[in-house]
């Protein structure tokens, strides 16, 4: 699929906002539905966070399959993307760089992909 951006990316939590960060990942459980919402203009078919901390420090993981030429959540005025950016910068450390992960491999059903055109 040659229309499909996937991507795996880690960012560092602030030191001493850890809770901060939980209560976001918090925030978009408890407002899933509207979360859900916000997918489609951004072309955003599946989007995953994970956690982690190694040695003390806390991570958080962003796993995405979305669609090119896509609407970016920082141009969004919606309640949900202005909240959730609000968190971001709130909670991620800029002055570590962002880990983008290589993408090697690709594996979807054929109908799987054929929906996500």
């Amino acid at each position: 699929m040659n229309n499909l951006h996937v991507e795996l990316e880690r960012f560092r939590v602030i030191g001493g906002k850890e809770e901060r960060a939980k209560e976001w990942m918090d925030f978009l459980t408890t407002h899933l539905e509207d979360v859900k919402q916000t997918l489609p203009p951004e072309k955003m078919y599946v989007e995953s966070i994970f956690e982690e901390t190694i040695e003390g420090v806390m991570y958080l993981y962003w796993v995405s399959y979305q669609g090119m030429r896509s609407d970016e959540v920082v141009f969004s005025d919606g309640f949900i993307d202005k909240k959730h950016m609000e968190y971001w910068n709130e909670c991620i450390d800029f002055n570590y760089p962002e880990s983008l992960l290589k993408t090697n491999v690709v594996m979807i059903q054929d109908k799987i992909s054929e929906k996500m055109q």
